[in-house]
């Protein structure tokens, strides 16, 4: 990003646990801000305030965009596979896409009213939460086993999931395709390197730690070495790791709070090392 930002990230409403890692609020100062989305796995909801809700379809690559000044935004991080459970399309047909709301839902007029309505940014996202919980359908138990199996913390890769699943791997690649939007191979790669972002949120957030050890963070994220975690970093995130971490330390080190999103993409020792080791505010 650049200018002036807040930015704010919890957890999601009890109701929208199962189908939300995040939800965020971010303000925009006098100067307009760039926005780096990357590949999570998941889609995301959001809306400028003032504006008709946007759905950000399953990323491949990182993308960017800008962020009006003064504006502020609300949204909402949906978990890998749950996609599918939202709209009437396979989820595969909104990847790399950025949709109006209004041609996925019938009822986001009102949705928008309601936000355009509220009286503060968390007014909104309570609405924002609301409508996400009250949308979706039924999620595909099998292709969120698959998810689980393919988190960076696992042993393997895809090769194991059909007989570990009892289905077909063309059966495994259709229904994965329908909920997350890809086949099993590139949502591996995807949570790959979720788990590097999310070690180098951690570095961030420790504040003070020893140097950036990309090596260590490789392998801990399931990537043979260095060089294939650089081979993967240029292909999603379109910078080499080092860039990344030097981006990610420049924007986020000024009480940018990612912790929701990130903990739970490292190994629960990890997590429990970043929650006692998070700086307490003066």
């Amino acid at each position: 990003m650049a200018g002036e930002s807040s930015y704010q990230e919890r957890a999601p409403a009890p109701a929208l646990a199962a189908l939300a890692s995040s939800v965020w609020i971010q303000q925009v100062g006098a100067a307009a801000v760039t926005q780096r989305h990357e590949p999570h796995g998941g889609a995301e909801v959001r809306c400028v305030l003032g504006e008709v809700p946007q759905l950000l379809g399953p990323l491949t690559t990182a993308t960017h965009r800008e962020i009006p000044e003064g504006r502020t935004v609300v949204g909402v991080r949906l978990r890998p596979g749950v996609l599918g459970s939202l709209v009437t399309v396979s989820a595969d047909e909104l990847i790399d896409q950025d949709i109006p709301g209004t041609d996925i839902w019938r009822d986001m007029a009102r949705l928008t009213d309601r936000i355009g309505d509220a009286t503060t940014p968390s007014v909104a996202l309570t609405a924002l939460q609301s409508f996400v919980a009250r949308s979706a359908g039924e999620p595909d138990l099998l292709v969120d086993e698959a998810v689980r199996r393919l988190m960076p913390w696992h042993p393997g890769g895809t090769a194991a999931l059909p007989a570990l699943l009892s289905i077909s791997e063309r059966q495994l690649r259709r229904r994965c395709r329908a909920s997350v939007g890809v086949a099993p191979k590139e949502l591996h790669r995807i949570l790959r390197v979720r788990g590097f972002s999310a070690r180098v949120q951690a570095w961030i957030a420790r504040r003070g730690d020893p140097e950036v050890d990309l090596a260590r963070w490789a392998v801990e994220s399931g990537y043979h070495d260095q060089a294939h975690l650089t081979r993967e970093c240029r292909r999603l995130l379109g910078v080499t790791p080092g860039d990344f971490v030097a981006q990610s330390s420049s924007t986020c080190a000024c009480d940018h709070d990612h912790s929701a999103s990130y903990v739970p993409m490292l190994r629960p020792a990890d997590g429990r090392f970043v929650q006692e080791r998070r700086p307490v505010p003066a």
